[in-house]
């Protein structure tokens, strides 16, 4: 009752190839790879929102309730140093009307915010309303920040 050991021909034992080298598995073992992509998706999930830029600036604080929005607004920025921006890119004030019209999709329905920080000068924050306003946009608001309780 004994068992053949070895590679015994015609024993079934196990196959070889030429010179003794055993054959390449030719599976794809993907649990290292959805493990891998697992990961990186959770740390784009996470590292998305940071990445978002915008203009630094210090918003006035109200106590008006935040507005729902469907669609992502056009924003005109103003800083304490006078500079303007459409979305992040600085412009002249003389620009702001044109490229304005340029960007809106829905024409002069579309919806402006203007962020105003709170060392800006009010002329300039005022200036740019009123081209805005003069140029035919009539959806037009300012952002502010919601009042803390102190």
């Amino acid at each position: 009752m004994g068992m053949a050991v070895g590679g015994a021909k015609g024993s079934g034992g196990g196959r070889r190839r030429r010179g003794g080298r055993r054959s390449a598995i030719s599976e794809i073992n993907v649990t290292p790879l959805v493990d891998v992509m697992l990961v990186l998706l959770i740390i784009f999930m996470v590292a998305a929102p940071m990445m978002t830029v915008g203009v630094p600036i210090d918003l006035p604080e109200t106590q008006a309730k935040a507005m729902n929005a469907d669609t992502q607004p056009i924003t005109v920025s103003v800083n304490p140093a006078g500079e303007i921006f459409l979305q992040e890119t600085p412009i002249a004030i003389d620009e702001v009307v044109p490229k304005l019209e340029a960007i809106a999709t829905t024409g002069y329905n579309e919806r402006i915010y203007v962020r105003g920080d709170t060392n800006a000068d009010y002329g300039t924050v005022m200036k740019v309303m009123a081209r805005i306003s003069a140029a035919g946009f009539k959806n037009m608001g300012l952002v502010t920040l919601q009042e803390q309780e102190k």
